[in-house]
């Protein structure tokens, strides 16, 4: 992952001195398990270019003590190979200067003149479309281009790279689209590695001083910086204090996104991210919760069940209400989602006619004869998290050796997200492997009815659009007979 500096024009040469760094010397340390590097690649006073990339140390993230490396999702995982908050933290220092305007006393009066910059970074791993990302960088009078690798693919998956790069062309300061940076890098991916505390509403405060109060998008930043009503709040009550003009502004999304439910970080089997995005009246999240649960109500058979990928828990504990279910096994390969379902369902525990669900560590890959022959299934958003084709065993396992009375499916309706103004090949969440339409879904579906002695339902969840259906798609396979 890289960031790449580049001035042109007069002062291009003072460049060097603001990020305090000696072009004739490579800058390199560690930071956490990661390597920070800084090369001059150019260096003039009408041309100066600074590259500063990181490189992490895969065997070092896995032998680390952070309880983050008791997580299997380690081998697969991507965040700390994309530019993301991460990658904010690992080079928050050595550009420390640069950000806080602490220059040797001599280049001072450099720190507020604005420099002709291209700024260059990625890669990107981001669930929010093309048009969002450029309208975040062109609101603040920057030229953007977006580019796509080549996805070299050997079997039939897709053409372009769903990560992106950024390359951005204006005249500013470099302190201000450092922090401009810093603020807006975690709001493109919407992945946090760290707790929101105090400490990071006046880090958005500090760095977003000066252009994010007027920012068209100010609302969609602060509600993936920050996440929780509570913290937009406060970041809202300080700004309120420092600006006494800000009531003769123009009311704009961020006010309307306080009232919004918090947004929990993204486990897998969730798309949430997005549709928080949008700021729907009632998340789409719930509305899946909500129509699964009526559904598993309705069965005849129901008391023992199966939640696959249950993330944090949220549907396995509404589950624990539904009459006549008796057992829930929450299986979630993630240690870290675990122990925050565990948490939530340790409240449960006592409660009148509620079910406690049980935690499971497990995976759809491998085969856990405890879970054969339940009365339910679910899949809630999670087929989409496993490559295409690697889908058939799934399946396979699931119809053959577990054989569940009934198995619920839901997944993203890849029609639908032209309501979300998203281009036709970006997907909903960074970690979709694919997005099915309707006709391709249905015709998945029909391939497993015949050869296991299932009949299968299509419903859908969510708001209806008469051009593109509902934005999930749920399937309710049901064994030896129809609903």
């Amino acid at each position: 992952m890289h960031l790449t500096i580049r001035a042109t024009g007069a002062g291009a040469g003072m460049l060097s001195h603001l990020l305090a760094k000696n072009p004739s010397n490579l800058y390199e340390r560690m930071e956490k398990d990661s390597r920070v590097r800084i090369v001059f690649t150019a260096f003039s006073e009408e041309e100066t270019e600074a590259v500063i990339y990181v490189t992490p140390d895969p065997v070092e993230l896995v032998k680390g003590d952070s309880s983050a490396h008791n997580d299997i999702t380690q081998y697969i995982n991507d965040r700390e190979f994309v530019v993301s908050s991460l990658f904010c933290t690992y080079i928050r220092s050595a550009l420390g200067t640069a950000l806080n305007g602490k220059t040797k006393e001599a280049y001072v009066p450099w720190v507020g003149r604005k420099l002709n910059l291209e700024l260059a970074l990625g890669p990107i791993a981001s669930n929010l479309p093309d048009r969002t990302l450029t309208e975040l960088f062109t609101a603040l009078g920057y030229e953007v281009l977006l580019e796509r690798g080549d996805a070299g693919y050997a079997f039939d998956l897709k053409s372009r790279s769903s990560v992106r790069y950024i390359r951005l062309k204006g005249i500013e300061t470099l302190q201000t689209a450092l922090r401009q940076l810093f603020v807006l890098i975690p709001a493109l991916d919407d992945y946090k590695h760290y707790y929101i505390s105090d400490d990071e509403v006046d880090k958005i405060r500090r760095y977003g001083e000066g252009w994010l109060e007027d920012h068209p998008q100010r609302g969609l930043i602060l509600k993936r910086t920050l996440r929780f009503a509570g913290a937009i709040k406060q970041y809202e009550g300080w700004m309120t204090r420092d600006d006494k003009q800000i009531e003769n502004r123009t009311p704009n999304a961020a006010l309307a996104a306080v009232t919004a439910e918090d947004v929990s970080p993204v486990a897998l089997g969730s798309d949430a991210s997005m549709e928080a995005a949008e700021a729907p009246k009632v998340r789409l999240n719930d509305l899946r919760y909500a129509a699964i649960a009526e559904i598993v109500e309705g069965l005849v058979s129901r008391r023992r069940i199966v939640d696959f990928g249950s993330g944090e828990g949220k549907l396995s504990a509404r589950l624990g209400s539904v009459p006549g279910v008796h057992e829930i096994k929450a299986v979630e390969p993630s240690a870290s989602a675990q122990l925050r379902a565990m948490d939530r369902f340790a409240k449960m525990v006592g409660k009148s006619g509620v079910t406690v669900p049980e935690p499971v560590t497990g995976s759809l890959f491998y085969y856990d004869e405890s879970l054969r022959g339940k009365d339910v299934m679910i899949l809630c958003e999670v087929i989409e998290h496993i490559d295409e084709y690697r889908l058939g065993r799934v399946m396979d396992t699931i119809f053959h050796e577990y054989a569940p009375g009934t198995l619920i499916i839901t997944t993203p309706n890849k029609e639908y997200n032209a309501v979300y103004e998203m281009d036709q090949e970006e997907m909903r969440h960074g970690d979709h492997r694919f997005e099915w339409s309707r006709e391709a879904f249905a015709a998945w579906c029909s391939r497993w009815t015949p050869i296991y002695n299932y009949s299968a339902e299509l419903k859908g969840v969510g708001e209806f659009d008469l051009n593109y259906g509902y934005p999930t798609q749920m399937a309710i396979f049901t064994k030896g007979e129809a609903l």
